[in-house]
């Protein structure tokens, strides 16, 4: 391995720590404040009983702007550049003790000085609600509910929703009555099951755990493959990087496990960051069910917020072993971090799309190097970037190869469609594929990646489309809702009678969604049961775990759903799966699209098969010859991704240049034309290409022009050096009151 920081981040300067003066007469703070600024400022602290016990990381209440605000102190000083007459005084310490030590506070800095965002809303986006608003860190608790002894014999009970809960609790162990809630399970149902004495609740976890022998369930024994990728990562030493790149099916969580039972022995936590807060119970029920006594918690946004609260204060306190959380749980405080693995890594989702958009795997790479700790990511199908380092020598590369379940892989079939009649977007090929797999008693999942009933309506007379009046965009017709929804901007309206332009009634769907998909197989297969999964069907609390099992007891054959169905799930008597609409990823403007589509043909392929015998995998397309698609069906994603590298190395594209992207909107286009205008020939430097002003992808969305700036680099010195410039500008361009702007560094979405 090279000693070279594999860091994406680490070619910034690090921070400076911040080193506590001696008291004196006067005594002032420097502190942060969530406001849209990039500076900090300064408060005297009057009293010296108060200035005294001050330190770096502890929240104060300073007045600010004719209201009082919460603050977090960054550092003491013995003067202030400030006049004395100007420099307002500290109201209140709300602390006895710092909430965030030295190094999160420098991961902080470090966050906002990367992503050029201020830095006391990078710190306040990183803190729970209770703690922005100045609660105290100890204002609430959270129960925790099991099952009783004679509760775990699993009695035979009248009430379904009581038997369902023991049942759930029976394979997640002690979980939190606020999680048992989130799954859908109601205050009566739990108040049931401990007046009949099958559960108990109790107050929190000790952090006792660390001082007793681990308990262990049952494991299964490793492969080869699997072996030597525990060896090399339980065997490395202070901050090294591994990618474990693995088919899907190749046993990756297995691996997970079995270095976090070393982990844990030595006393130490475990940060677990996966992509979506669908994969969370299924996760924390297999990590809890290897490590029974061992305190494993959840992080994701469905949580309230004082169990955000309470979940931090535990985490912090060293008193949860493993925290299992989305991309937010980067900026958790540990007492004892030992380890960090980010799951499914190249997924889009651990970039945060608004306000400070940072990358959680980018920051995990930094957070690991703080620390001294290994760095497991794991993916079947690793984004370019990450796979770019491993070859480079900055990640250890670990490949599983062999599907832990088969012998063999997935047989893949290309299904030519041209001049095919399609019954709701299936070919008789594929109609006779599911008959067949469906008569051995098997479940066929049918992948569209569009959720609704069609993309849009048409009139057939003069050929008007339902375009959403706000957006660049067509308007999504849903027929259970009998609504004309809008995916961009969330306008509804009800479909018209008549068409709007010539008064014809000939209107119909046009395109297909899982809604129209599920109406036809439910006609083609009137007696199989069938499950859709999207967002637009499980809505409700606890709906996507409730489905999730139905499947897995069975009670669904034919499962149609969007990429909800794709990540992570682990469904054993899928035989077979149809991916429809494989076309509309292999033309875009996006360079990242072909990779995304790649992936994602990649990890839905990879549902089929894990029961012990090889799954069939249909891509219905129009363009079988397509050399991205006989290269996935031939070679499989790692001889893509390798030559999708060459392919980006010479375009001279991420990763090997470097990408920002500075993006603006406002309902008049041309403020927003003259903003970004402007902006070329005032703020060129060398080694930087602009490119732009150029319109989004999806031009217009809410009634705003949308377009954007390109910024590129071979140097992510120089990059960040012509951001900062650029902020600089910004902040006293006459037009940024005006227009709504935003600067991401790294994009990942390019709409």
């Amino acid at each position: 391995m090279s000693d070279a920081v594999s860091s994406p981040l680490s070619s910034l300067p690090s921070a400076q720590q911040n080193t506590l003066l001696p008291t004196q007469e006067e005594c002032y703070v420097e502190v942060a404040i969530k406001v849209p600024l990039h500076r900090s400022f300064d408060y005297l602290v009057s009293d010296p009983k108060l200035a005294a016990n001050l330190e770096p990381g502890m929240r104060v209440a300073v007045p600010f702007a004719n209201r009082q605000v919460t603050a977090l102190v960054l550092a003491r000083k013995t003067s202030t550049e400030l006049p004395k007459d100007k420099v307002k005084a500290v109201l209140k310490v709300l602390d006895s003790a710092p909430i965030i030590d030295a190094t999160h506070l420098q991961l902080l800095k470090f966050t906002a000085r990367y992503y050029h965002y201020p830095l006391g809303e990078t710190i306040f986006t990183a803190l729970p609600k209770a703690l922005r608003q100045g609660d105290d860190i100890d204002k609430t608790s959270i129960n925790y509910i099991q099952l009783t002894e004679k509760g775990r014999a699993l009695p035979t009970l009248r009430a379904k929703k009581q038997q369902s809960l023991m049942s759930q609790l029976a394979q997640s162990g002690k979980s939190p009555v606020t999680e048992v809630k989130a799954l859908g399970f109601t205050k009566a149902t739990i108040d049931a099951l401990v007046s009949k004495e099958l559960a108990e609740i109790s107050i929190e976890f000790s952090s006792h755990w660390r001082d007793n022998d681990i308990k262990v369930a049952s494991k299964p024994r490793l492969n080869t493959e699997q072996a030597v990728a525990c060896s090399a990562i339980n065997q490395s030493s202070g901050f090294t990087s591994f990618l474990l790149e693995g088919v899907t099916g190749s046993g990756k969580t297995e691996v997970y496990l079995q270095c976090l039972e070393e982990v844990i022995k030595q006393g130490k936590q475990a940060l677990v960051l996966v992509p979506e807060i669908g994969l969370t119970p299924q996760t924390v029920n297999r990590f809890r069910r290897r490590f029974p006594d061992t305190p494993i918690m959840l992080w994701h946004s469905a949580l309230t917020d004082n169990e955000r609260l309470q979940t931090w204060r535990f985490c912090q306190k060293g008193s949860c072993a493993i925290v299992i959380g989305t991309r937010s749980a980067i900026f958790m405080p540990f007492l004892s971090l030992g380890m960090i693995i980010v799951d499914e890594e190249h997924d889009a989702s651990f970039k945060q799309q608004d306000s400070l958009r940072y990358h959680a795997r980018d920051l995990s790479a930094y957070r690991a190097q703080q620390h001294n700790i290994p760095l497991v990511l794991g993916s079947a199908t690793p984004a370019l970037e990450t796979l770019h380092r491993a070859i480079e020598g900055k990640y250890h590369l670990l490949s599983l190869t062999q599907r832990a379940q088969t012998s063999s892989d997935n047989h893949f079939e290309l299904i030519d469609i041209k001049g095919q009649y399609l019954q709701a977007g299936l070919s008789h090929a594929s109609l006779a594929y599911m008959q067949k797999e469906l008569g051995r008693q098997k479940q066929v999942m049918v992948f569209l990646n569009r959720r609704g009933f069609s993309p849009s309506l048409i009139c057939h007379e003069c050929g008007w489309l339902s375009d959403c009046p706000r957006c660049s965009t067509s308007a999504t017709y849903h027929k259970s809702m009998r609504r004309l929804v809008c995916h961009h901007c969330g306008e509804q309206t009800a479909p018209p009678m008549q068409c709007p332009d010539c008064g014809s009634t000939q209107i119909h769907p046009v395109g297909l969604g899982t809604e129209q998909l599920e109406e036809a197989l439910t006609s083609q297969f009137p007696n199989i049961a069938i499950s859709r999964i999207d967002r637009d069907s499980t809505r409700k609390k606890g709906s996507l775990e409730e489905e999730l099992e139905r499947i897995n007891q069975g009670g669904a054959r034919i499962l149609v759903g969007t990429q909800m169905l794709a990540k992570g799930h682990h469904f054993a008597d899928v035989s077979l799966v149809i991916i429809l609409d494989v076309d509309a990823g292999l033309h875009s403007c996006d360079f990242r699209a072909t990779e995304h589509l790649a992936q994602l043909l990649t990890q839905v392929a990879g549902r089929a098969g894990r029961s012990g015998e090889p799954g069939t995998v249909l891509l219905q397309t129009h363009f079988p010859e397509h050399p991205l698609l006989q290269d996935l069906v031939n070679n499989g994603y790692q001889h893509f991704a390798r030559y999708a590298l060459q392919e980006r190395q010479e375009t001279e594209l991420p990763p090997y240049s470097h990408l920002a992207l500075l993006r603006a909107e406002a309902h008049d286009l041309s403020l927003v034309l003259r903003f970004l205008t402007d902006l070329v020939p005032a703020t060129r430097i060398p080694k930087i290409q602009l490119l732009g002003p150029i319109p989004a992808p999806l031009e217009r969305v809410a009634g705003k022009f949308r377009y954007q700036l390109h910024i590129q680099g071979a140097d992510r010195g120089a990059l960040h050096a012509f951001v900062a410039q650029l902020i600089d500008y910004l902040g006293s361009h006459k037009l940024a009151q005006k227009v709504r702007w935003n600067l991401d560094i790294d994009p990942i979405d390019m709409m």
